[in-house]
């Protein structure tokens, strides 16, 4: 029976040793770097989800997208869904106050049973400060810029609804006293008028109740004044053949409110006159002076009010009592 000579084997081992170590080497190398080689990476931003107890919400600005890097074998790692895996900061069972707090990840879907598969966030951790959940009714507000079309104005204005509910931290909505809309424009309009406009909010934590809200302008032509002078006083209602009248007071003026194209077409020749028609006999009577419109015009002033109108019988003309017949035999 045959003994193994373990002198030989050690000097047969050592033979040539250089180049077997790097042989070794190699093949380490060689292994490590298909299995880089096989390694994939990839980033995305998720959405921070902050878990919370129902009171509380948070009271100062944070990080709302995280950045997840996934690392693994590219045939594994590609195919994963963003949505499942999630980002998360825990603060259930906290009270109002500053919290320094890990994000967390939480797998789901795609994501479950993939191995290897390594996972990292940034930042890693947040500072959070919370508060009570409130809420509050705040007036709403606009701003109006531009003009309307030329001979127009802005008779009124209104907005639907006026006031709008805000949640948000306690100490956040301590802040807000009134919302503003975005700036409404008259440019151009000459009728009344509607348009929808978003509600401002520059307090990113409180949220507000509605995001839009209706503007409604009530447009009105511009009233202008004209004053017209020496206007006749004209008289209506008096039988002629009976009766001739003086007035004491023959011509008038009056103040008129309208529209201007209105106004600047208007003469007036006809505004004043007085009703005679309950004259029956000679005398002098103070009768009202009645102030003639079109009902697009508006007299704001007017004088006379009243005039004494004289009346006495009508004289008979030289030609009374002769015929045609007469008058052609008039010597000339």
């Amino acid at each position: 029976m045959k003994t193994l000579d373990y002198r030989k084997i050690l000097l047969k081992i050592a033979e040539n040793w250089t180049a077997k170590v790097v042989s070794v080497v190699l093949a380490i190398l060689l292994f490590a770097f298909h299995k880089s080689s096989s390694m994939a990476e990839r980033f995305f931003l998720a959405p921070l989800q902050l878990e919370i107890d129902g009171n509380y919400t948070p009271s100062s600005p944070y990080d709302q997208t995280i950045r997840v890097s996934l690392r693994g074998e590219a045939n594994s790692v590609y195919p994963i869904l963003e949505d499942d895996v999630v980002a998360y900061i825990d603060l259930k069972g906290k009270t109002k106050g500053t919290y320094r707090v890990p994000v967390q990840i939480r797998k789901k879907g795609t994501a479950l049973g993939v191995d290897p598969l390594e996972i990292k966030v940034e930042p890693g951790e947040l500072s959070l400060t919370i508060d009570h959940k409130a809420s509050k009714a705040a007036p709403l507000k606009t701003n109006i810029r531009g003009v309307l079309r030329n001979g127009y104005q802005l008779a009124d204005w209104s907005l639907a609804p006026e006031q709008v509910v805000v949640d948000g931290p306690a100490d956040v909505l301590a802040t807000i006293s009134e919302l503003f809309t975005e700036d409404v424009s008259l440019d151009g309009h000459d009728s009344d008028f509607s348009v929808v406009v978003n509600i401002l909010n520059y307090e990113p934590l409180a949220k507000i109740r509605g995001a839009t809200v209706e503007f409604k302008g009530v447009v009105q032509e511009i009233l202008a004044q004209k004053t017209y002078e020496n206007i006749p006083i004209s008289l209506k209602n008096l039988d002629s053949t009976r009766w001739t009248a003086i007035l004491n007071i023959e011509n008038g003026s009056v103040s008129i409110e309208g529209r201007q194209r209105d106004l600047d077409r208007y003469t007036a020749l006809d505004a004043f006159s007085v009703d005679c028609a309950g004259i029956q006999e000679a005398g002098s009577f103070s009768l009202p002076v009645d102030v003639n419109l079109p009902v697009y015009l508006n007299a704001t002033a007017s004088a006379p009010r009243k005039v004494v109108v004289t009346v006495k019988p009508a004289e008979p003309s030289e030609t009374a009592g002769f015929t045609a017949d007469d008058k052609e035999a008039t010597p000339q």
